[in-house]
């Protein structure tokens, strides 16, 4: 079995309003797979849905429909053992590693404490052990002295590298990435794209990255979903959704990076209006007030999604054959048009 991670047709929903009658659909219908050994880019706009997928994958939040398998094995199933031994597998690095660790702990305490809980029968010896081989392994210099140190002690890209040894030391299948590198310099953030590809390779980790930063996406991920509005929009893998972009959010994403080699003087292009509000979604695409290129059936129905190659498919009007012909930004090629088939 190659995909070690799955969902399919996830959904979640909230209740809200002062009697809980009004419900908010965060997450819609999503669906992918999470290849051993590959990293899979999770990319979108902040309030998209990409955080309450990753509570539902690491079983913080239970799905209001649709199922999440690892495995092979649906994860809603899980009795209290399978639970732990699936949290030992699926490792979290997360976006704040100062919020993340504890200020009155010293490094190996956080580590042992960890590790207590993911390796039972091991002695404190052989847990030290591990936890000087883990530091040394993400670059941290003299791991000895560093396990002795409190995380106030340590630089940003420190604290991110201990949180990376700690997520490694339980030696996971999935490393799951939430916006890893945002509070770090550039210059960091390669170092820490370099070490997660670094292990990835050596260990065969797959990775699920979430992130809003493309050029982070460009480095690291093998395959990419672009999420709107709690639903995927477009999907591929970074070939297909760098050079062949098929819906015209990416499109803006794209337009939105800094070019090196563009005139200093030109403007960073700015998709216009604001995310549609989930309490009172549109009835039809919700990207269509911010689209230049929408028509009346983008304002009346949720497209479907269209097949724009092997693997790779997008949620656009534009792409059915009926749609008329429209010119994608300077750079980008003409829309395939094709059916409405799954990929």
């Amino acid at each position: 079995m190659n995909k070690v991670l799955e969902l399919e047709e996830v959904s979640r929903t909230f209740s809200s309003g002062v009697f809980r009658t009004h419900t908010v659909r965060a997450v819609d219908r999503v669906s992918f797979a999470l290849e051993r050994g590959k990293t899979f880019g999770l990319v979108g706009n902040s309030g998209c849905g990409k955080t309450t997928l990753s509570r539902m994958i690491t079983r913080v939040l239970k799905p209001s429909g649709g199922r999440i398998r690892f495995e092979g094995e649906d994860i809603a199933r899980l009795d209290r053992k399978g639970s732990r031994a699936y949290h030992r597998r699926v490792q979290i690095i997360f976006q704040n590693p100062e919020a993340s660790q504890d200020p009155s702990m010293r490094i190996r305490d956080s580590l042992l404490e960890s590790m207590a809980i993911h390796r039972l029968g091991e002695s404190r010896e052989e847990r030290m052990e591990k936890i000087r081989a883990a530091l040394g392994q993400v670059g941290l210099p003299n791991p000895e002295l560093v396990a002795k140190r409190y995380p106030h002690t340590m630089s940003g890209g420190q604290r991110q590298r201990v949180m990376i040894a700690m997520a490694m030391a339980c030696n996971p299948k999935i490393l799951f990435a939430d916006e890893p590198t945002t509070a770090l310099d550039v210059t960091m953030q390669a170092q820490i794209l370099d070490l997660m590809n670094h292990l990835k390779e050596k260990r065969g980790t797959s990775i699920l990255l979430i992130t809003h930063d493309l050029g982070v996406v460009a480095k690291m991920a093998d395959r990419i979903a672009v999420m709107y509005a709690g639903k995927i929009v477009e999907y591929g893998d970074a070939r297909q959704v760098f050079y062949r972009p098929s819906h015209p959010y990416t499109w803006g994403l794209l337009g939105a990076m800094p070019n090196l080699i563009q005139d200093v003087k030109s403007e960073l292009y700015a998709i216009p209006g604001t995310p549609p509000d989930l309490y009172a979604p549109p009835k039809g695409c919700a990207f269509a007030a911010r689209c230049p290129y929408a028509m009346e059936a983008c304002l009346k129905e949720d497209p479907p999604e269209f097949a724009c190659g092997q693997g790779h498919g997008s949620r656009c009007w534009l792409l059915d054959p009926r749609a008329p012909d429209v010119t994608p930004p300077e750079g980008i090629p003409p829309l395939p048009k094709g059916g409405s088939d799954h990929v």
